[in-house]
């Protein structure tokens, strides 16, 4: 492959370096993910789409590349399953990521997280997860059996992806982001009826994944993320978007305004305060915060576990009672 031709292309600089095909992208990143890139050519491309930013035909062709190479799990459930891709972890804000997958499991819906094993000086999910019990599936089948069993599974990105999650390891070297970061975003390792719960930070990457799930037709929500983890900001709603079939909906516009009030939260951020409160709320000590309620009403419409917003806000109402003062 001639590197030297996709460098010279996307490497012009940000006003005028050209977007690659769908195609072009496809084969590009089929090389990245594979290993067959020399690393100074590697270090090339990845700094030159850092700098050019990626378009959507680019994303397509990147995701149809990472898609033939991720490991696929079997499973169907009677509502459609969450995938949550965590990649962010807390910073300045607790992450109540697992909150929101275990209350998900206690209404029915079985919830699949993959991610990374380290935080890279942030709290990750899978440091609460672990807090709580829950530890990261070391195979497919193990991950398959506790789907089947507790319908909750935490899989790290180097079992379902390997090149994918090379590609991240890269950010250390490098010091910035690279398309794989926005990619593992879109992974989706289960094979049949899902939905993807995205989210991003920064409203360039937001516009790309919006333009991406109506291209490829994808079934997902989308939202603001907090510190980059897919949970609703417990003090203030995002927007949420739900996508199905090339067609977007917004189910719940984004809070504005000065805040009401302010929800009891942990007291820190580290993972051990963090799972001692997700104890608490799912005791029922702690009323949860009525974003995260929201976007569980969210969830159950997507999975099909209810008809309408209307109905699934009614059901998250009966079945959150006692654990909520919403």
């Amino acid at each position: 492959m001639a590197y030297a031709f996709y460098i010279k292309e996307i490497g012009r600089g940000k006003e005028d370096a050209r977007n690659l095909s769908e195609d072009e992208a496809y084969h590009l990143f089929a090389a990245l993910l594979d290993g067959g890139v020399p690393e100074m050519e590697m270090g090339a491309i990845l700094m030159a789409l850092r700098m050019k930013g990626e378009s959507l035909s680019e994303i397509l062709g990147f995701h149809r590349a990472v898609e033939e190479r991720t490991n696929r799990l079997e499973f169907q459930s009677a509502a459609r399953p969450v995938v949550v891709p965590s990649y962010g972890g807390a910073r300045h804000a607790p992450n109540l990521l697992p909150f929101v997958a275990l209350l998900l499991t206690r209404l029915g819906i079985p919830v699949l997280i993959h991610g990374a094993l380290r935080g890279e000086g942030r709290v990750a999910t899978v440091y609460v997860l672990r807090e709580l019990g829950i530890l990261p599936c070391v195979s497919l089948g193990q991950a398959q059996a506790r789907l089947e069993a507790d319908g909750l599974a935490f899989v790290p990105t180097q079992t379902l992806a390997p090149g994918l999650a090379s590609l991240l390891a890269l950010r250390s070297r490098l010091g910035v982001r690279n398309p794989a970061h926005t990619l593992v975003k879109l992974m989706n390792p289960l094979a049949g009826a899902s939905v993807l719960m995205a989210s991003a930070s920064q409203t360039h990457s937001l516009e790309i994944i919006r333009e991406f799930m109506v291209a490829a037709g994808s079934r997902g929500l989308l939202m603001q993320g907090t510190e980059g983890e897919a949970f609703a900001n417990p003090e203030r709603r995002p927007r949420i978007e739900y996508f199905a079939d090339g067609q977007r909906e917004v189910l719940f516009e984004q809070e504005v305004g000065p805040l009401v009030g302010l929800p009891h939260l942990p007291q820190g951020i580290d993972a051990s305060t963090s799972a001692a409160w997700i104890r608490r709320a799912l005791a029922g000590e702690i009323p949860v915060p009525l974003p995260i309620l929201h976007q569980l009403a969210c969830c159950l419409y997507a999975s099909g576990y209810s008809d309408t917003m209307h109905e699934a806000k009614a059901v998250v109402a009966v079945a959150t009672r006692g654990l909520s003062a919403a």
